[in-house]
């Protein structure tokens, strides 16, 4: 594979799905080249399967050790915080089934973790993102 240029993480719960929205941190014990830059898309399961639901911009990832006495007791079972710049949620969660990982054996927890290339990355925003103003246009014409 060419240079990493993001990851794939699974969000296992609706809680930390607000978490990580919310404050822009996601927990992990994954061990990778996490670096400053990369992207980080999000997945989660939904109501029309496992879907990506966003994604961030790493700024930093903190040892425990680096962490404040609120996010140890968060992180304790966990072992690293990855800090995000910004991350993004997208209106319409794009299903997995819609992206280039249908044709792969990475589905539920197995694309936890799944490193991506650049075109890997590209590709998948650009469908969130062209399948989110598509719905906002339907929605425009609906309301017209």
């Amino acid at each position: 594979m060419a240079e990493i240029a993001g990851y794939v993480l699974r969000i296992a719960s609706d809680r930390w799905v607000d978490h990580v929205f919310t404050m822009a941190l996601y927990h992990t014990s994954l061990r990778r080249r996490w670096k400053p830059g990369q992207t980080v898309i999000f997945i989660h399961k939904t109501e029309v399967g496992d879907a990506v639901v966003g994604y961030g911009v790493i700024d930093r990832v903190c040892e425990q050790t680096e962490l404040s006495e609120e996010e140890k007791l968060e992180s304790e079972a966990w072992g690293k915080a990855i800090v995000f710049n910004y991350v993004i949620r997208f209106e319409k969660p794009l299903p997995v089934r819609e992206t280039f990982m249908k044709e792969q054996k990475y589905r539920g927890r197995y694309a936890h973790g799944l490193q991506l290339s650049k075109e890997q990355l590209d590709s998948v925003l650009n469908q969130a993102e062209l399948s989110s103003h598509q719905r906002t246009q339907s929605l425009k014409t609906f309301h017209s």
